[in-house]
């Protein structure tokens, strides 16, 4: 049993506090900056059978608290519950724009033979090294999106599967990303987590001879929620009325019932007429929601007591975070509509699509950031119908929202943050959009950024001192207040040891002493 503990960790140059860890140097990329991490060690210590929503709620708070000083965070956490934490915290984790992975092992770390210490080091590398803003569970060389894994195994490694969404990295002697999954969120709002889960709530496994006095018995207050676990593509008796009649009785009185299929994969359909019934009953399809995922949903959003009863069940039928199959997704160009790559191909006698995808790939970064830098939306439109990321970085690693922020093109801004874009991209500088529009001075772009959740790194404000006290000796006072609207702190020492207001009353700058006196 693996005992649950949370590891902060950052990418960094440099170690940053006595007591970091950091991992050994890539020696595929050696200039590729090391991850030094810390750990939190929780007291005590729970076997996973233990933990209970309040320790979730621990958990989250603890991201939430350190959220600006890392880049990421990984979990150790026992096996037999881990795929209910997961599914729980991607839920909780409100407009999540960095990486959280739950990782554990079947053997202890501490046996010759176990899985723990691979489990761990891939964890914290690949949450140190891509941008995959999401609750993950990473296991014998799978990351796979939380909300989607069911613990299939008690003695292989292989303990999880993902029945129906491919895994969104998969590892060996390389790391391959499946960037076309990967889940981004589109909200322009701030991250939080919302900690409160109602408690009521159930699993109801339908059977052969289940009868409808024990369906109305389980069905009974206090039980606010349940989920029904149907057989096949979501079908119920459809003969037995006084089942049905039990079910219908709940969903009346404002039990919120979900229809979820037993089977390990598929989706909940309403082809038959057995699976039609339970929806003339009231019950709500699950679409291919794993048991874990739709139990911790319905708990998450029937805690949310500023919706209506209507309101809740809508939500429910959202996909709010990845956790179940859109009956349709966005329709995409193919590669061969592009004339634009049609004609590079031919000049490089490319042919299959493998080639024709590599030369996407590699032209589109640096097509986005030229669309971002004349704020062209319909090129970047364009982009992304051709299955292109916009959120890669160019070969100095800056994305289309660094050079848009740049630019102080607001549109461009907020149509990039709209597709997913991540506010804590760093380029090869360590430099974050939100830097570069401070540098520029784009102040409607800066308050955008801030409202979305963007704030700046450890290494930008720690170099923000110097270039603060600049600005105070020059009285620069519309530089200052940019910096300030940026989170930046103006009591931080410069590099002679004086902070802003003391550089400005040693050069005699009155009106910035006048204004920012308060601050100190």
């Amino acid at each position: 049993k693996v005992p649950t503990w949370t590891f902060h960790f950052q990418r960094s140059k440099r170690q940053r506090d006595d007591d970091a860890l950091v991992l050994p140097q890539n020696q595929k990329n050696p200039k590729a900056s090391r991850i030094a991490y810390k750990i939190e060690e929780y007291n005590p210590l729970l076997d996973s059978s233990n933990i209970t929503p309040k320790d979730w709620a621990k958990i989250g708070k603890d991201i939430e608290n350190n959220y600006m000083d890392y880049d990421g965070f990984v979990i150790l956490h026992g096996t037999d519950t881990m795929a209910y934490t997961a599914s729980a915290l991607s839920f909780m984790c409100e407009h999540l724009r960095k990486p959280v992975i739950i990782t554990g092992s079947q053997v202890p770390i501490y046996d010759v033979q176990n899985d723990g210490i691979e489990n761990l080091l891939v964890a914290l590398l690949i949450a140190g090294t891509y941008d995959i803003p999401e609750v993950g569970l990473y296991f014998h060389d799978k990351l796979y999106r939380g909300n989607r894994v069911t613990k299939v195994d008690a003695e292989s490694f292989g303990a999880f599967s993902s029945p129906n969404l491919a895994p969104l990295v998969s590892t060996g002697v390389n790391i391959t990303v499946n960037w076309n999954i990967v889940w981004r969120d589109k909200y322009q709002q701030r991250f939080q987590v919302s900690t409160e889960m109602n408690q009521n709530v159930g699993l109801l496994r339908l059977f052969p001879g289940i009868t409808a006095t024990t369906v109305r018995a389980f069905l009974q207050p206090p039980i606010e929620g349940v989920i029904l676990e149907t057989y096949g593509s979501g079908n119920a008796p459809d003969k037995d009325k006084a089942l049905l009649d039990a079910l219908k009785e709940a969903t009346d009185s404002g039990v919120i019932i979900v229809n979820c299929t037993q089977c390990l994969r598929g989706t909940v359909s309403l082809t038959y007429a057995t699976g039609a019934a339970l929806k003339k009953a009231g019950v709500l399809p699950g679409a291919d929601m794993t048991p874990e995922a739709a139990l911790t949903k319905l708990s998450y959003v029937l805690a949310k007591k500023d919706l209506t009863l209507e309101e809740k069940k809508w939500v429910l039928f959202k996909n709010l975070r990845g956790e179940m199959t859109d009956a349709a997704g966005e329709p995409k160009l193919c590669l061969s509509d592009s004339r634009f790559i049609q004609a590079i191909a031919k000049s490089l006698s490319l042919s299959c699509t493998e080639e024709l995808g590599a030369v996407r790939d590699a032209l589109t970064p640096s097509l986005a950031c030229a669309a971002a830098k004349t704020g062209d939306i319909e090129a970047l439109e364009a982009l992304k119908q051709l299955g292109s990321h916009l959120f890669f970085g160019d070969y100095d690693g800056r994305t289309p929202l660094h050079v848009a922020c740049c630019e102080g093109n607001l549109n461009a801004v907020q149509y990039l943050l709209s597709q997913g874009a991540t506010v804590h991209a760093k380029d090869r500088y360590g430099a974050t959009p939100l830097s570069n529009a401070v540098h520029f001075r784009h102040k409607e772009v800066v308050e955008l950024l801030r409202e979305t959740g963007a704030h700046l790194s450890r290494d930008e404000l720690d170099e923000a001192g110097v270039e603060l006290c600049s600005l105070a000796a020059s009285g620069d006072l519309e530089g200052l207040k940019l910096w300030i609207l940026a989170g930046a702190d103006l009591t931080k020492p410069g590099p002679d040891g004086q902070n802003v207001l003391q550089v400005a009353q040693s050069a005699g700058q009155k009106e910035v002493v006048a204004t920012f006196s308060s601050c100190s």
